[in-house]
């Protein structure tokens, strides 16, 4: 393509759209149907450009035009109320059924590993010695030591506070770094696995791993949950950057980018009710039965709302993204 003959030829068509923008809403109704028309041409040049002949300075005039044009054509719109129970009843569930081929395999293999590292650390004792001294593990896994005495060690509510915030930054660490092919989130996921594998390792080699599982399950079930659906999609969002499949890797990662961005958002309120559960349950005096059957019932209603509503949402197409009156135009990227 020419570019300074396909220029000379749409200048003045884009100078109308410039004109028309500037008048604002003091436009006929003929001026409105060839503004909407203009942008939809002008849109297609920004792609042909883009695809053909980019030129840095002509696209981002372009770009700058179309995203104008658009705005004044669809108008602006607030959220409401009815935004958050769709995102809460369709969006959020949705986008975590859809990636469950990431988040599912991705919760096996940790919890696999963590078994295989307890197992290790509690059939060796040099790894032990290796971990810590004699006199810190006994005063870490005896009966009243710093594993259960660490879940009342605070104010119920400001420990549930403390938990909430520390593994929401960790889920949303885990969604954002994704980006950076994957290696951050392996990584975030290492240290979560490892944390437990140690605690596994340790009280069993006391002979005390059902008052660890006691104290961890309550809560652990629906927090490590949320910790691989994070990590599961962060990897999913690295795995884009790497294959972006027949959209263009721009598309793509705004697509996933955007699906992560309330996928945090809806993880944050799954770790909150995680942390309740820690700083309320957890060191409550209630029988241990009574403790992992609360985490294993909130763990079902977790499932449930993911596979129930949010396959149903995603069976008729909801992604988690923007609905598509909210999103850029996707413009085709070849004439």
């Amino acid at each position: 393509m020419d570019l300074d003959v396909f220029v000379t030829t749409h200048r003045t068509e884009w100078d109308r759209l410039d004109h028309l923008l500037h008048r604002g809403r003091n436009l006929t109704g003929e001026e409105a149907d060839e503004l909407v028309a203009l942008y939809q041409r002008t849109a297609t040049h920004l792609s042909l450009i883009r695809s053909s002949a980019p030129d840095p300075l002509l696209t981002a005039r372009l770009t700058q035009l179309v995203a104008r044009a658009r705005s004044t054509v669809t108008g602006t719109r607030r959220a409401s109320w009815r935004d958050a129970v769709r995102f809460l009843t369709a969006g959020f569930p949705a986008a975590v059924y859809r990636s469950r081929h990431w988040w599912i395999p991705t919760a096996v293999l940790s919890t696999l590993l963590a078994a295989v590292i307890g197992w290790w650390i509690g059939a060796h004792p040099d790894v032990q010695a290796a971990i810590a001294a004699p006199e810190d593990l006994r005063s870490l896994t005896r009966p009243g030591g710093e594993y259960e005495t660490y879940y009342s060690s605070h104010p119920a509510a400001s420990f549930a506070a403390q938990v909430w915030t520390n593994n929401a930054q960790a889920a949303a660490m885990c969604l954002v770094l994704g980006a950076f092919l994957c290696i951050p989130v392996i990584w975030i996921l290492f240290v979560n696995v490892l944390n437990l594998g140690v605690g596994i390792g340790l009280m069993s080699s006391a002979g005390r791993l059902d008052t660890f599982l006691g104290l961890v399950l309550p809560h652990g079930l629906l927090e490590l949950t949320a910790v691989f659906v994070a990590a599961g999609t962060g990897l999913r969002l690295g795995w884009t950057v790497i294959d972006p499949g027949p959209r263009t890797r721009r598309s793509a990662l705004a697509e996933q980018g955007r699906a992560a961005l309330g996928m945090a958002i809806g993880l944050a309120l799954v770790l909150f009710v995680s942390g309740v559960i820690e700083g309320f349950v957890t060191p409550s005096g209630l029988p241990t039965w009574a403790r992992i059957a609360i985490g294993i019932g909130a763990e079902l209603v977790f499932l449930a709302y993911v596979y129930v509503l949010g396959g149903r949402a995603a069976r008729t197409g909801d992604t988690g993204d923007l609905e598509a009156a909210e999103r850029s135009a996707e413009l085709p990227s070849a004439a």
